[in-house]
């Protein structure tokens, strides 16, 4: 029995009867999350033969124009958790306000933010893409929108998505990171990757290098020291879908950096509730390091539901080199 498949389900409740507290609530959105990425992946991998390519006439509070995929992944999301009763605030990346909850999850303990598919840009390529979403408790408050407006070290749980070759659902309760990958012959995610760890250095870094001119001296002068390093010789690798890249790194070492520059992104691009927490919860969990370039991604107090933020994360040796050559070039 030993080497019996442990099913997504199975590990969240032996990871439930470690807190005699709990009373279930945190498994059943942790089970609808699971249960929304199932239905994603199943349209994901039929996109080709269904008419959900392309792009729809609507643009996000980003001023991004939202693929069909994006529109149906966000209502997925939102039919799985608010009918549980468990929610009491959502938000989304896809969504300018906080998500209304039904009467009936007013007295919920948790609130969850969450990008329904990132990387939608890709999808009509056939490039990796994902979901990421986090879970925070419930704070004491007559405004829903501070339940959510949470230091990223306040998540009580962080995963991701990846819709590739295979889907793995991968997540953190503050306790380790573990990756589930789906047997579509039985509907189930299985334990695949269990306590994954990050190298504390790795060969791989990942960053969009069409920027170069518009960077600051210190990212300059970093890329550099990382393209000639005296020890090994890394290799670029730049997908542009922010799961596909973070699940390779995550996996193999390596760095992951989406930073400022003069012009277009002065203030990052990537989104700090939806993307930049969640994913540094992980990192850290995995024995890696996350940063905007000045502080610690997790301590950041967040101001609203879709500021922007430069994100530099992934194995120490890397993120940690990056610090020096911030702090040598201001």
């Amino acid at each position: 029995m030993s080497n019996a498949p442990v099913s997504l389900s199975r590990f969240m409740l032996e990871e439930e009867r470690k807190h005699k507290e709990a009373v279930g609530d945190f498994t059943i959105i942790l089970e609808q999350i699971a249960f929304a990425a199932k239905i994603i992946s199943r349209e994901v991998n039929k996109a080709g033969l269904v008419n959900i390519l392309g792009s729809t006439e609507s643009h996000n509070v980003h001023g991004e124009t939202q693929q069909k995929l994006d529109l149906f992944s966000n209502e997925e999301m939102i039919k799985a958790l608010d009918p549980t009763g468990k929610v009491y605030a959502m938000a989304s990346e896809e969504v300018d306000e906080l998500i209304p909850v039904s009467d009936k999850s007013l007295e919920g303990k948790y609130a969850v933010v969450f990008d329904p598919l990132d990387g939608s840009s890709n999808i009509d390529v056939n490039v990796s893409i994902g979901t990421i979403f986090g879970i925070y408790k419930k704070v004491e408050s007559q405004n829903p929108v501070d339940s959510l407006l949470q230091k990223g070290k306040e998540l009580l749980c962080a995963g991701y998505v990846i819709y590739g070759s295979s889907t793995m659902f991968v997540y953190t309760t503050g306790n380790g990171v573990n990756g589930f990958t789906l047997d579509p012959s039985v509907g189930e995610f299985l334990l695949s990757h269990q306590d994954i760890k990050i190298p504390e250095y790795g060969k791989i870094y990942s960053i969009n290098e069409s920027n170069y001119d518009r960077w600051a001296k210190g990212i300059q002068e970093y890329v550099k020291f990382i393209k000639n390093h005296p020890d090994r010789q890394y290799t670029a690798r730049w997908i542009g879908s922010l799961v596909a890249d973070f699940h390779r790194n995550l996996l193999k070492g390596g760095v992951f950096l989406y930073t400022e520059d003069s012009k277009k992104n002065k203030n990052g691009k990537l989104r700090l509730l939806y993307e930049a927490n969640p994913m540094s919860f992980i990192v850290e969990q995995a024995g890696g390091l996350s940063t905007n370039g000045q502080m610690r991604i997790l301590d950041i107090k967040p101001t609203s539901l879709h500021e922007k933020t430069p994100l530099i994360l992934g194995s120490k040796y890397e993120v940690e080199k990056y610090l020096e050559f911030r702090e040598k070039y201001v």
